[in-house]
């Protein structure tokens, strides 16, 4: 499924506006398969393996599509499962779908970007509560806490999702890989580093036929159409 999912994102890399990541059946996502990963009295498994081959390479890859990555999450995220959502960049879930960070009850650190994306969007105190007890999240507490974008009723799920991918793939596709972009390694910056960045891509980016489009469709008031150039 790991391969099946990255040869899929490469065939869309170069064309789709907008990505949406689900699950199907019940659940969005539980994470590492145990049955593939079980081990008999007095052998191992090299668990570091299968997250550098695996589970490491996907969430570099939805972390950094250059289109919008909305997970629509319809059941229950758990573990590594939870973490995939997380590493996109809007999270449309259900109001029934749980978050679980159930590396504890393995003897596990939370992986698959895990550890680095908690802390930075619920806090140190909030992370290390759902690190430490793997205690489901409820989707609704999860936006409440900032974790993810929306939760919405289960039924109206599918309407909310489209919306927002048709919304966000009517937006100028530069400029929302350059949003992409710098909101996600803005802590590796100082804020005069910052400002200086925020020039720079502005500077790129108000020489884009997108950007005059932009502003020409605003001024003639008519719905604008973007290219990516």
């Amino acid at each position: 499924m790991h391969a099946e999912l990255r040869d899929a994102l490469d065939a869309v890399a170069n064309s789709a506006r907008v990505i949406v990541l689900t699950g199907a059946g019940r659940g969005f996502c539980a994470g590492q398969d145990l049955n593939d990963r079980a081990v008999a009295p007095g052998q191992a498994v090299d668990l570091g393996e299968t997250v550098e081959q695996s589970w490491n390479p996907l969430i570099t890859r939805l972390s950094t599509m250059a289109q919008p990555v909305i997970a629509r999450v319809n059941g229950v995220a758990a573990g590594a499962g939870a973490n995939v959502a997380l590493a996109c960049d809007l999270v449309v879930a259900a109001r029934s779908a749980k978050f679980i960070q159930s590396f504890a009850t393995l003897g596990l650190i939370p992986d698959s970007g895990g550890s680095w994306h908690l802390p930075r969007m619920v806090g140190q105190a909030r992370a290390l509560g759902l690190a430490l007890t793997a205690e489901p999240l409820p989707a609704e507490k999860a936006a409440e806490w900032g974790l993810i974008w929306k939760c919405v009723d289960d039924e109206a799920l599918d309407a909310e999702v489209d919306a927002l991918a048709r919304k966000l793939a009517a937006l100028p596709p530069l400029g929302l890989a350059a949003i992409k972009q710098i909101i996600r390694t803005t802590s590796e910056r100082t804020l005069p580093q910052e400002l200086a960045v925020q020039a720079s891509e502005m500077r790129r980016l108000g020489f884009t036929d997108d950007y005059r489009e932009g502003v020409a469709a605003f001024l003639e008031k008519r719905p604008a159409t973007y290219h990516g150039r």
